[in-house]
């Protein structure tokens, strides 16, 4: 069996599971996440997601092993926003000075739209995050998906209706 075709605890592939806490968000940033997300894997193709629905946010990392101190970059998905963060984003040369936070270690992005991945001042902090990671990116293998961790207790999703 496929690594990437695995049975989470739940019962349903993760593909499947990763979907419905897409679902859960707004349409807007459902398609800001999964266009992102294809940016991503067609990118890093090897990389491994780590998919973490937590209380505040639900956090797709991309990385090379299954361990979360690994990862490249994740993104980070709010009710009105999506981030890309930069787990060593603070290390990296930021010459568009585009890169958010004053975290001891992470930096992040608010992507407005799925090709702000492609502007080149963005795929120069990728091509860094990537080269400066402390794991090698397979080239050639396909990554999977591997559920982490889902909160009990979760924010809601949707921004509330105005009033």
């Amino acid at each position: 069996m496929r690594r990437n075709s695995r049975i989470t605890a739940r019962g349903d592939p993760p593909a499947a599971q990763l979907a419905s806490f897409i679902a859960k968000y707004d349409p807007a940033i459902g398609r800001l996440v999964r266009a992102a997300r294809a940016k991503l894997r067609k990118r890093m193709p090897g990389a491994i997601e780590l998919v973490y629905d937590n209380y505040n946010a639900l956090a797709i990392g991309f990385g090379p092993t299954e361990r979360a101190s690994e990862a490249v970059v994740s993104l980070a998905v709010y009710p009105r926003w999506v981030n890309l963060y930069f787990l060593h984003g603070a290390a990296l040369p930021d010459a568009g000075k585009l890169l958010r936070g004053s975290g001891h270690r992470g930096r992040y992005i608010v992507l407005e739209r799925a090709d702000d991945l492609d502007r080149p001042a963005v795929r120069a902090l990728l091509d860094a995050a990537i080269r400066d990671s402390s794991v090698a990116l397979e080239v050639t293998p396909r990554g999977y998906t591997v559920i982490k961790s889902v909160s009990a207790r979760q924010r809601p999703r949707r921004m509330r209706e105005a009033r």
